[in-house]
Order: structure tokens, then C-alpha cells, then sequence
């Protein structure tokens, strides 16, 4: 009977195993996940492991507090202004509805903010007085080929009247003296005067030059036979006597092609205290995609971007004057692809790395240079790699900001191509005949690489993506620091969420980095399904904040003049090593021209600390700034905020 029962469990054991190893067969797969997944996040959140890496965490908003975030920019309250308006969403633009929230960090509170334009693909930079210069966004959506349904395109409306501009209004009509068809504005437009021209050497007139203006027109009904395939001098209808003599319209072809985005001429300052849009002088351009860029005066440089009618802005940049709230037209012409990358160098010049995101020719603006504003030349700069690849690339000023070496990060082709680059590249623009070098590589090709400076002069690189867009699910799910002192990259913890199209990240003042945004075109990586705008922030924790302790700083001046010094305490004082002013990021579209880290000269006095500030103007532009001070372990203290004037 004992021999049975045996026999009997050692059956059902032998069974019982038989099933397990069959079920472990069939669900190996998922088990190993699980148990490689639990190990890696008991391994990530080990002491010693952040200590060497850092760590990163997702943060996501209320839901009725979520947005596609587009724009950010760090705040002199220590807040972030997180810009959506209407978020890549053309229903959102469709109904008017556009978004701003303010996030403070510390106590993690959300608040919405009234958008009174759309600032999807604006600009802005920061203002001497800590308000945010915000200028341009969308005023239409692009219509792909096969949407259009009505022929359309540029008119350019030509006045020979030098006496007087014209100004025709919305809904002008356009008649075709060849094609006979008739196009309608959908603007008004405003035609300067013709310009008399004389000759030099006699002083007698020779012709007039007439007044361009510039205008979308579409046909007033839908179809293929309304398009035309030539150039056609065009009748203005509704004018008499010399009105119509001398005002006329010229187009070339008038399709049912492509229509691209359209910009906006309106501008804002917002108020961190007031927490507020404040509308200020409109642009004379209307600018999608515009870099707006900090001059040696502290007046702000208008470039680029897609104009009213979804072409390219030819080359007519514009400044900003902070005391007037007012724009004007630069003297000279100088055209850029969009989102350039331009910096404020400490000659005064403008230093423009070749990198841009998005539209205009691949063989107009594209050659890194020095551009000097005041008389338009350009200096161009050799040694590029990869020098094809430069849209979607990020550029950043490597600190500190005396050294003026930039550095250029990724990039891809020009438009939705599939090249992207490993590389980076570096410039000295104070070797006497500047000329880019390569860098360490990346591990990837690397479009939309978001770059962050760090308090202890390192550089966080991380995110992006091998193919546009994220395509064919192509997320590059890594992060490195870059030490300028060695030339090198130090891989540290992987990001948790993918960031490639409208992202970017900020440095906050507790030494962290928040990241936003993201907008892969597909969701799989056979690109069958439409992707999902990334709504979740994410802050990296970088490993310095990891050790024992971090210096203190307190108790000094909030305006400290250039030139001037500034006492401080610290029970650390002892300890310094390094002194930063890093001025608040405002980024977007891998680009991030406010970004810069200057050097302070200090003495320590037991527990005071004297910070002098440089006297140069152009290597510290007057502005709010983060004051760090930095221990000889690299561990950077909270920011206190001064103010230069």
C-alpha cells in the first residue's frame, strides 16, 4: 500500500513539474522581461548607482492640466512657462483654443494661463528686465497635396506711384490679363510708394522702382481648372484713374500644390510676477519659426521664419527695442533658413553654427559663420562634418561662456530626410582662424539631441532620434554628459521616455533638468499608426546631487553691476572651486540661443564669499541670472537669483 501511495505522489510531482516547465516554456519570454525589468529598477534606485549616473523621473500634470507643450522657458521666479498654443493641433487652431501653463517645480503647483495668440512656433528670448520677449506663431495650418481644394499662392502687388502707398484689403480681387482667371486676397496688404531712382552722375531721373507688397490669393472656386501654370500680370479690380495705371499684381504658377504654415506678426512680453501676456508692438514680418536673438545693445534680433503666406521670410530681419516696445528693419538683407541658431558673440558679432530646424533652401544660410550685423558680412567657417546634416541639430555655447567654444550636436538632412549624424563638432572662435573640429561621437545618428549646461561646466546631451521624426520607432533612449576639460562623453542613466520633434529641456535652479515635449509622426515601427504627442515632463537628478552635501548660498546683493563684486555666505565658502551666473534657458525646436554659463573670479573670507562679475556687456548680457557656487567635488549649491543691469 506504501509502495502504491509513493508511486501515486511521485506521479502527480512528476505531472506538476511537467506543467510548470511547460508553462515556463510557453511564458519564458515574459518571465525574463519581468524579472530583467525588476532588476533593473532595484539596480537604478541603489545609492551608489545614482551616485555614478543620476537619476531620472516622470512627472505627469492633472489631467485637466496637460498640454503639448512646445515652448519653455525658466522664469526669474524660478516657475516654467510652458507654451503650447495650439499644440500641433489644427483643431485646436480651428476653435481658438491655445495654451500656456506655469509650473513651479518646488511646490509642484499648475496654473493656466490665458494664450491671446497662437504661439504654436513662435520665438522668444529674455529680456533685461526678466519679462520674456515672445514674437510670432501660427496664423494657418499647412494643407498637404490633396487637401488643397482651392488653386492658390503668392501675389506680389507692385506700386509705380511714387507719391503714395496703397492699400488693398482683404478680399481684393485679381484678374488674370492672359489666363483671364480671378484670384481673391485674403489679407490686406499694405504697397509702399515707388522709389525714385536718379542717376549719380547727372543727378537726372531715371525710373522708378516700384513698391512691393506681397499677398496670398486663392481662387474663388474649388478645382483643377482654376489653376494656372504660367506667370500672368494681374488687373486689381475695384480701382480707377492713376490707382489703376499704377498698381498691379505679378504671380507665377497658382496650384492646388503644398500650402505651408503661416506665421503671425504679433508680439509679447510676459511678465513673470504679473504671470501675463503683455501685447507689445507687432513685427513688420509675419514669422513661423523665427530666432529671436540677444544684441550687443540689449536690443533683440528678429531672423527667419515662414511669413503670412507660408513662404520663406527673404531675408528682412527686424529689431526689437525693450525701452520702446518697437520694431525696425535692419539696414541690410541676410536670409536664414528657420530656427537658426544665432549667439551674441563677445566682439559683438553674431556667431550662427549652420544648424536650424526646418525649412528654407538646402543651399541658402546654411554655412556656418561670424555675421556682423551692423555691416552684413558674413565670415564663413570651415571644417565641418557632416555638414549636409545640420537641420534638427543642437547647438550649445560650452561653458564657460570666456572660452567661446561652441559645440554642435547630431543634425539631420535637410527636410524628412533619413541621414542623421553621430557627430560632434567644436569651434574656437578665438583661435585666429577659427575652424570646426569633431568631437567625440555619439552612438548614433542623432536628430533633435536636447543639451543642457550643468553648474560644474559639464553639458547633459540626451534624447533624440535616428530618423525623423521618431520614425520607424527610432527613439534614442540615452543620455551623456560631455566634460569640456577632457573632450569627452561619460554615459550616465537612460531617459525613461523618448524625445525627439518639439522637445527641449531646462536647467532648474535646484541644479535639476526638466524635459518636455515630443512629437514622433508614427506610434510603431512599421509607421502604420499616428503618433502621440508626449505630454509628460521628466527631471533628471544628475549624479552630483547625489553625494553627502552640497555647499550653501545666501545673503547676498540681487543686482550686481558689471565690473562690480558682490559678498555672499557660505559655510562652504572654503570649498569653492567654481562661481556661475547661467543665464535661464528658453528653448524649443533643439534650440536654445539664452543658454550660456559665465565665469565669476571670487574670494573666499571665512564664511563670505566675493563674486565679481565680468565687465564685458556681450559675455554677460543684462538679464536675471542663476548664481552657483561649485565645491571641489563638482557639487553645485542652490542658485540665487542677481539681476545685471
Amino acid at each position: 500500500m506504501k509502495d502504491r501511495a509513493g508511486r501515486r505522489r511521485a506521479r502527480r510531482f512528476a505531472i506538476g513539474t511537467a506543467v510548470v516547465v511547460a508553462l515556463a516554456g510557453m511564458n519564458g519570454p515574459w518571465l525574463y522581461r519581468f524579472g530583467t525589468e525588476k532588476y533593473h529598477q532595484y539596480k537604478i534606485n541603489q545609492p551608489e548607482y545614482k551616485a555614478a549616473n543620476g537619476k531620472w523621473e516622470i512627472i505627469e500634470f492633472p489631467e485637466k492640466y496637460r498640454q503639448n507643450t512646445i515652448h519653455a522657458a525658466l522664469l526669474r521666479t524660478g516657475k516654467v512657462l510652458l507654451v503650447a498654443g495650439s499644440g500641433n493641433n489644427q483643431d485646436n487652431s480651428d476653435a481658438k483654443q491655445y495654451d500656456t501653463r506655469i509650473w513651479d517645480p518646488v511646490k509642484g503647483t499648475i496654473k493656466k494661463v490665458p494664450t491671446p495668440s497662437d504661439l504654436f512656433c513662435t520665438g522668444h528670448t529674455q529680456l533685461a528686465n526678466g519679462n520674456l520677449l515672445i514674437a510670432g506663431g501660427t496664423k494657418r495650418y499647412e494643407k498637404l497635396k490633396g487637401d488643397v481644394t482651392k488653386a492658390g499662392g503668392l501675389m506680389v502687388v507692385h506700386n509705380e506711384n511714387p507719391d503714395k502707398p496703397i492699400t488693398l484689403p482683404a478680399g481684393t480681387r485679381f484678374t488674370g490679363k492672359e489666363n483671364h482667371k480671378t484670384f481673391v486676397s485674403k489679407d490686406p496688404v499694405l504697397v509702399p510708394r515707388a522709389e525714385k531712382v536718379f542717376d549719380k552722375a547727372t543727378g537726372k531721373f531715371v525710373r522708378n522702382d516700384p513698391g512691393l507688397g506681397r499677398i496670398y490669393v486663392e481662387a474663388q472656386k474649388s478645382g483643377h481648372k482654376y489653376e494656372t501654370g504660367t506667370e500672368d500680370n494681374y488687373r486689381v479690380q475695384g480701382l480707377s484713374g492713376a490707382d489703376a495705371r499704377n498698381t498691379y499684381g505679378i504671380a507665377q504658377k497658382l496650384a492646388l500644390d503644398k500650402k505651408d504654415f503661416q506665421g503671425i506678426r504679433d508680439a509679447f512680453e510676459f511678465d513673470p510676477v504679473a504671470e501675463k501676456y503683455i501685447k507689445v508692438d507687432p513685427m513688420h514680418e509675419a514669422r513661423w519659426y523665427p530666432t529671436l536673438t540677444t544684441l550687443s545693445d540689449g536690443k533683440i534680433l528678429s531672423v527667419s521664419g515662414l511669413d503670412d503666406i507660408g513662404q520663406l521670410v527673404p531675408g528682412k530681419n527686424e529689431i526689437y527695442d525693450p525701452k520702446t516696445k518697437e520694431w525696425t528693419y535692419t539696414d541690410k538683407i541676410r536670409q536664414f533658413p528657420t530656427y537658426p541658431a544665432l549667439f551674441l558673440m563677445e566682439n559683438g558679432k553674431i556667431f550662427y553654427s549652420g544648424a536650424n530646424a526646418g525649412y528654407g533652401p538646402d543651399d541658402v544660410g546654411r554655412d556656418p559663420g561670424i555675421w556682423d550685423v551692423e555691416t552684413n558680412k558674413f565670415t564663413k567657417i570651415p571644417g565641418m562634418s557632416d555638414a549636409n546634416m545640420l537641420e534638427t541639430a543642437n547647438t550649445v555655447l560650452l561653458p564657460p561662456a570666456q572660452d567661446e567654444k561652441y559645440m554642435v550636436i547630431g543634425g539631420g538632412g535637410v527636410g524628412e530626410s533619413k541621414l542623421s549624424s553621430e557627430k560632434t563638432r567644436i569651434v574656437d572662435l578665438k583661435a585666429d582662424d577659427p575652424r570646426f573640429v569633431d568631437g567625440p561621437s555619439l552612438e548614433k545618428g542623432t536628430r533633435y539631441p536636447q543639451a543642457s549646461v550643468l553648474p560644474d561646466d559639464s553639458v547633459l546631451v540626451s534624447g533624440g532620434s535616428e530618423d525623423y521624426r521618431g520614425r520607424s520607432d527610432s527613439n534614442i533612449l540615452q543620455a551623456r554628459l560631455y566634460h569640456p576639460g577632457t573632450n569627452s562623453f561619460e554615459r550616465v542613466a537612460d531617459p525613461l521616455v523618448g524625445r525627439n520633434y518639439h522637445s527641449g529641456s531646462i536647467l532648474l535652479p535646484d541644479g535639476r533638468l526638466m524635459f518636455f515635449g515630443s512629437d514622433s509622426l508614427y506610434a510603431d515601427k512599421a509607421n502604420t499608426k499616428p503618433g502621440k504627442f508626449e505630454q509628460r515632463i521628466e527631471i533628471y537628478t544628475p549624479p552630483y546631487l547625489y553625494r553627502d552635501s552640497r555647499p550653501d548660498l545666501a545673503g547676498g546683493p540681487q543686482t550686481i553691476e558689471r565690473g562690480e563684486s558682490g559678498t555672499f555666505t557660505s559655510r562652504a565658502a572654503s570649498t569653492v572651486e567654481k562661481v556661475r551666473l547661467i543665464r535661464p534657458s528658453a528653448s524649443t525646436h533643439v534650440t536654445d540661443v539664452d543658454q550660456r554659463s559665465v565665469a565669476l573670479d571670487f574670494e573666499a573670507d571665512g564664511d563670505k564669499l566675493t563674486v565679481t562679475v565680468p565687465s564685458s556687456k556681450n559675455v554677460v548680457p543684462s538679464g536675471w541670472y542663476m548664481l552657483f557656487v561649485t565645491d571641489g567635488e563638482g557639487t553645485p549649491s542652490k542658485a540665487e537669483w542677481v539681476r545685471i543691469p
